[in-house]
């Protein structure tokens, strides 16, 4: 896996889409986040994820419920809204668009 410096302004761009892309295929908690990103090239720490989920939930594309847990407190589960799918599915086709743009641009 490539974890060349010179990508980390493209991976802090596509973490809100990686984030909208875990969060939207089941809901999860920050634990859950951190250990699904962990072994990827969107690892990234507490610090960074929580004022990330905070923004995107003032943005009004996730939201979350506490659920009561056996193994400790109670944790906060996030989940898409209507508009995280809306979201997610644009990030999704501006994706593609960009990926076709760039297989054209090197024929």
């Amino acid at each position: 896996m490539i974890q060349d410096e010179q990508f980390t302004g493209i991976r802090k761009g596509l973490l809100e889409f990686a984030l909208l892309t875990l969060i939207g295929a089941k809901r999860v908690y920050v634990a859950d986040i951190l250990a699904r990103l962990a072994p990827t090239p969107f690892a990234t720490q507490e610090g960074t994820l929580y004022p990330l989920l905070s923004r995107m939930r003032r943005d009004e594309v996730v939201q979350y419920e506490w659920v009561e847990s056996d193994a400790g407190p109670p944790r906060k589960y996030y989940s898409l809204t209507e508009k995280g799918r809306a979201r997610l599915e644009d990030l999704g086709a501006y994706w593609r668009l960009l990926t076709t743009t760039l297989e054209q641009l090197g024929r």
